[in-house]
């Protein structure tokens, strides 16, 4: 199984939303809040990932990949395609 990062921001829903999808679905996952040092971390995300529009939250990585954030994760849970990606 991948190692799964999440990048929140305290105050971001969706990034609890995704926390509890992650939890519910039994995948452990290693969280960065990057709430203290948000704007340069954006950018650290944005050059690290090759992300080209906004940098939303969260940002939701297996193992080197970038999946994208809730809604991504949402649809790869409907999909069932969650094992097959990790």
């Amino acid at each position: 199984m991948k190692q799964v990062t999440i990048y929140t921001l305290d105050y971001c829903p969706y990034c609890k939303k995704a926390k509890k999808l992650l939890r519910d679905n039994n995948i452990s996952f290693n969280e960065i809040d990057v709430t203290p040092n948000e704007y340069r971390q954006t950018e650290m995300l944005a050059e690290k990932y090759d992300i080209q529009d906004e940098v939303t939250f969260p940002q939701i990585i297996f193992g080197e990949d970038r999946i994208g954030g809730c809604s991504d994760l949402e649809l790869i849970i409907q999909n069932g395609r969650l094992n097959e990606l990790l």
